[in-house]
């Protein structure tokens, strides 16, 4: 049977106690499919946002050792952890710590935890065959996570975040800004690589499948059967690769003043 935190409420997920949005906002869910945040910030030191840090955690902890299990590393004390079978279950266990996350509309929080999954994500990706839509829609929730969070205000709906209310400041620092955009990048690295791994198993390509051909056009490069690196039935995989993280990017060039990053964005339209 799997471990499963003491911390958790019924239902094995949230405690009765997690904070929660103003009534009129709990059903709202943004594009990212993010809950809507909590209308305050929780206050420094209160039991409510120890409450919370020890939740996510204590949620972060569990997923580390299935993952770690799962790759055949059983940690001590892990007996009875049950490891990953696929990235869609890595995500959906994942996917809860997020918007729970989001949802405490605490900047203090946000950062730190949200910068650390972006880490643990490029990692764990890489220990499961592709998983594109659980994946993207992870990488769809840091995105908008990120992007608002340097804003200052969601990137949707232009609402100014709990939190904000003196200024972005109350955000990511500028070491902050620095390790986001290295995670990020490296985020986009790291799904090429995987995602093309999947199109290459799907279509069976061996070994001696990939060399260099000209199409008709007079253009040498990568071939597969007969077809371009990317081609008409892969459009969507591509579109979605091309716009991991492109609103952190963008936001990111604005606030550390590197307009070559906006290109990102340029490049996805």
């Amino acid at each position: 049977m799997a471990e499963t935190p003491n911390s958790l409420g019924p239902g094995g997920f949230m405690p009765p106690s997690m904070p929660s949005p103003a009534p009129s906002t709990s059903t709202v869910r943004s594009v990212a499919g993010l809950p809507h945040p909590r209308a305050h910030a929780l206050r420094p030191g209160s039991a409510k946002e120890d409450q919370v840090r020890h939740f996510v955690a204590s949620r972060m902890e569990h997923i580390t050792r299935r993952f770690v299990k799962k790759q055949g590393n059983a940690p001590p004390g892990s007996e009875d952890v049950q490891g990953y079978k696929t990235m869609a279950e890595l995500c959906k266990d994942l996917e809860g710590v997020i918007d729970i996350i989001w949802l405490s509309g605490t900047p203090s929080l946000q950062v730190p935890f949200l910068l650390n999954i972006a880490s643990e994500f490029n990692t764990w990706v890489t220990g499961f065959p592709a998983s594109p839509t659980a994946t993207f829609a992870i990488l769809r929730k840091l995105d908008h996570c990120f992007a608002s969070l340097l804003s200052g205000e969601d990137v949707e709906t232009h609402e100014p975040l709990p939190g904000f209310e003196n200024g972005p400041r109350a955000g990511m620092s500028r070491t902050d800004m620095v390790r986001c955009r290295s995670l990020v990048e490296q985020g986009r690295i790291v799904i090429v690589d995987v995602m093309s791994k999947a199109v290459d198993e799907e279509e069976g390509v061996q070994d001696d499948g990939n060399e260099e051909q000209e199409d008709e056009s007079g253009h040498n490069g990568p071939r597969r059967a007969g077809k371009g690196f990317w081609d008409d039935e892969e459009e969507d995989l591509y579109m979605d690769v091309a716009r991991v993280y492109e609103n952190t990017l963008v936001k990111l060039g604005d606030a550390l003043g590197d307009p070559g990053l906006e290109e990102v964005q340029m490049s996805a339209d």
